[in-house]
């Protein structure tokens, strides 16, 4: 028997999009005071549009996204696949701070294991305010989510209408609505003021189904940190990270992956003591290729992730494997 209407999992993470400010002119200080709307209330401001679509929802968490990162991410993935694994439900929403949105996203890229849609949204003004992007938002992403051609097209990010691809999206601008960008790739459609969800492109890269990253049995993940390069920047960061025992670092170079001559010199030290080190550059968009001198020293190249994706994919990796060209084939590949 075909299924009428399709049933959506919302999952409330806190963030901007369930803020609660002050009066409708704080756009600011509402985050400081930390008061959030529960995914029930968030809900409840929408009834419009959601009448063709069954919806589920839980409180995962109710924080800022600053204070998301791999403990958080392991749980939602697990949470994630659990709900996806059931029969009844035919996507995932996740609301979610836009600090860190698009780290939570590429994870969940990499480690769901089902072609179902799993969209994640936000919001930079918060519910409270005048102008604020947050009940929109949240309705285009449960339409993306129960809509079918969203199926297979790996963790989608939803905010302005602009539907993007999670290995691509990142937040360009600390203010404005439009702040999610794809760099030079474009984003892959709309969810448009007509009610339709409309794609003109989808992701090529491997995700989901197709990754070798199975998180299941994890609470823990390879500590991974980033040392940012800059004009004068020496050797100090990169020792404390080796001192430190880190299992993997990426190095954020200039322009096309260049640094300064003592920082690869560390770097290469780090590298000949076991550590698994990525190059990636500050620029926001463009490939780091691999340089006769740079793969003769044993440093992986992270294409065109930005240094916070390829920290992500770095601390996969090494949960499968600490073979330099294993890990450049995933980078090559995802």
């Amino acid at each position: 028997m075909t299924k009428l209407r399709p049933k959506i999992h919302v999952i409330g993470t806190g963030g901007t999009i369930a803020g609660v400010g002050e009066n409708t002119l704080d756009y600011t200080r509402y985050a400081e005071k930390g008061i959030k709307l529960s995914i029930s209330d968030s809900l409840d401001r929408i009834p419009e549009g959601l009448e063709t679509i069954d919806l589920d929802y839980e409180d995962f968490i109710s924080i800022g996204s600053p204070a998301i990162g791999p403990d958080q991410w392991l749980g939602l993935a697990q949470r994630v696949n659990e709900l996806l694994d059931n029969e009844s439900n035919d996507g995932v929403v996740i609301t979610h701070g836009t600090a860190t949105l698009e780290e939570t996203a590429y994870f969940l890229h990499l480690t769901v294991k089902s072609s179902k849609p799993v969209v994640i949204t936000g919001a930079m003004r918060p519910p409270t305010s005048l102008g604020s992007d947050a009940d929109l938002n949240l309705l285009d992403a449960i339409r993306v989510a129960a809509h079918p051609d969203s199926s297979g097209k790996g963790v989608l990010t939803v905010l302005n209408n602009e539907i993007h691809c999670a290995r691509d999206v990142y937040k360009s601008n600390t203010l404005r609505v439009e702040t999610f960008r794809a760099n030079e790739l474009g984003f892959l459609g709309y969810s448009d003021s007509d009610g339709r969800i409309v794609y003109y492109r989808q992701p090529i890269r491997s995700h989901t189904l197709d990754t070798p990253f199975d998180v299941s049995n994890h609470d823990t993940l390879p500590r991974v940190d980033i040392v940012y390069a800059y004009g004068g920047s020496d050797r100090l960061l990169i020792d404390a990270v080796r001192e430190n025992r880190s299992d993997g670092m990426v190095m954020s170079g200039f322009g096309s992956g260049t640094f300064p001559p003592i920082m690869l010199e560390a770097g290469s030290d780090s590298i000949k003591e076991g550590m698994a080190v990525v190059l990636a550059s500050r620029s926001t968009a463009g490939r780091i290729v691999s340089t006769p001198k740079t793969s003769k020293l044993g440093f992986v190249v992270a294409d065109n992730l930005h240094p916070q994706k390829a920290r992500i994919l770095l601390m996969l990796s090494l949960t499968l494997t600490s073979d330099v060209v294993a890990i450049q084939e995933f980078f090559d590949e995802f």
